[in-house]
């Protein structure tokens, strides 16, 4: 991103996508832990700070804000879009820096890097996570695409994360090694609609589109999930008899099956869908 145009063409293309991702992994973490209420938040990684705006849609208790990146078109674009914004957006500090350079970041009880690992060197990856860990005080949320490179980037994280104490809060409902094997992933998805200019900036017909993504909450211990349901791992299967559904649990992944005879599980099942959990 070496020019305002490049900020403005990327925000066109990907801002309303990644914003929905991060509002749909910052819902999660509401559901998940009720009590926490940050107040400072740290965007590393931030580019035009889509992931701030979600960030203060989900907790209104946040009254400060750091941006980090090492795009200047971004962050002039990121306190642009909040010039008639909230109070903690306006008032956020925008600090240019490369996530890759030696320091410490500022301490936050929230932490977000979203779309961000990918474009961090692999060896500087590991790094990198363990900083932006120590500089969280609550939740660090961890959002990269859908795709299986990015889930491996969360991969390595959660066991990096684990191993230096973190309570996972999702979408992992267990501590354990990940189930999934390769060719297999772990990733969500998230339905949005597309503005006039949206459609325009991508060349689109339809009104919405689809962004996958993969995501990782890791809290201080403090910090406990309200749940540890098994999560379903992908959109559920329906046929006429009823409905299966594919689960990571405590005890790995594994296949569940909701007919339609026991009709008060199946309507359950039925308001079930792609990253919920199980409660049944």
């Amino acid at each position: 991103m070496r020019a305002p145009e490049d900020a403005l063409a990327y925000a066109l293309a990907r801002l309303p996508a990644t914003y929905a991702a991060c509002a749909a992994v910052f819902g999660e973490a509401r559901r998940l832990a009720q009590d926490f209420a940050p107040a400072r938040l740290l965007d590393a990684g931030a580019g035009p700070a889509g992931g701030s705006w979600a960030a203060l849609e989900a907790w209104p208790s946040l009254s400060a804000a750091t941006w980090l990146d090492a795009s200047a078109p971004f962050l002039d674009l990121a306190r642009r879009l909040a010039g008639d914004g909230p109070g903690p957006l306006r008032a956020a500090e925008a600090r240019r820096l490369d996530l890759t350079a030696e320091g410490v970041f500022p301490k936050a009880d929230l932490v977000l890097t979203s779309y961000a690992l990918a474009e961090i060197p692999e060896a500087a990856q590991a790094p990198l996570v363990a900083r932006l860990w120590d500089a969280c005080e609550g939740v660090l949320a961890l959002v990269e695409p859908g795709t299986p490179a990015g889930f491996a980037r969360i991969l390595a994280a959660r066991t990096a994360l684990i191993e230096a104490g973190a309570v996972l809060l999702a979408p992992c409902p267990h501590q354990a090694a990940c189930p999934l094997a390769t060719p297999d992933w772990c990733h969500f998805s998230v339905r949005l609609p597309r503005s006039r200019d949206h459609r325009l900036a991508k060349g689109a017909a339809v009104p919405f589109e689809d962004e996958r993504f993969a995501y990782l909450l890791a809290a201080r211990p403090g910090i406990q999930a309200a749940s540890r349901a098994p999560r379903v791992l992908a959109p559920p299967r329906t046929g006429k008899p009823g409905i299966e559904l594919k689960l990571c649990g405590p005890d790995g992944v594994q296949t569940r099956f909701v007919g339609k005879r026991d009709k008060a599980a199946y309507a359950r099942a039925r308001r079930l869908g792609w990253g919920d959990p199980f409660e049944g």
